[in-house]
């Protein structure tokens, strides 16, 4: 035997399996392809009742929503498709894996916020007991408003008419403080007592006096009485 036949007869040969053994391998895989084509056939025939239940929905005029059984998440996504060839409008609702349904609506009545928060906290929907709270949400929503606009006006925190009316008398109390009330042009002082109603001639012999005044408390005179 010369050298490359002895390698090739020291080499292992491939494995080779029996007769019964290929049978078998054959038999499994025929039964993998049959049950394929069965789990093929459910899903078809669960996709046509779905089909049939939503024609028979939109073929109602009275009917304004269907709710289906609580179903997996390949079932759903069926109901799901179905739903959005034939135009309606679909929501999932429940626990995963416990009792996840679908409900579908028509267009025209497909639900507002309100009735699907309801649905999604397992709630009956009540129309007349929703648009309730919606006008006490309203209302309670002004009211804050309109707390928060009186906040922001200003406010005296002393009361002057209590506080000097022991002082000055009751009926000056008052008169003070109406003359303090608020001005849009001059703040706290009135706008009459912003005035000043003298003459010219009068404020320069005002001046004057008080001039003599500081001169004489001063001991000194005015320069044209001391000759």
């Amino acid at each position: 035997m010369d050298l490359l036949g002895s390698i090739l007869g020291s080499m292992d040969k491939p494995p080779t399996i029996s007769e019964a053994e290929r049978q078998q391998k054959k038999k499994l895989r025929e039964l993998e392809l049959k049950q394929q084509a069965k789990e093929k056939q459910i899903k078809q025939k669960f996709r046509e009742k779905i089909e049939e239940q939503i024609n028979n929905f939109l073929r109602d005029g009275e009917a304004k929503n269907l709710k289906f059984e609580p179903m997996n998440k390949y079932e759903r996504s069926i109901v799901h498709d179905v739903a959005d060839v034939a135009g309606l409008v679909a929501y999932s609702f429940g626990e995963e894996d416990v009792d996840r349904f679908i409900q579908v609506w028509k267009k025209e009545f497909s639900p507002c916020e309100g009735e699907l928060g309801a649905l999604r906290k397992g709630e009956v929907w009540d129309p007349v007991k929703y648009k309730q709270f919606k006008e006490e949400e309203e209302w309670k929503s002004k009211l804050e408003e309109e707390r928060a606009r009186q906040n922001n006006k200003i406010i005296p925190k002393t009361n002057y008419q209590a506080k000097y009316e022991h002082l000055i008398g009751k009926e000056a109390a008052v008169s003070a403080a109406k003359k303090t009330e608020a001005n849009k042009s001059y703040g706290m002082v009135s706008a009459e007592s912003k005035k000043d109603k003298r003459t010219v001639e009068q404020v320069q012999a005002e001046l004057r006096a008080k001039k003599m005044r500081k001169l004489e408390e001063g001991g000194a005179m005015p320069v044209h009485e001391q000759h």
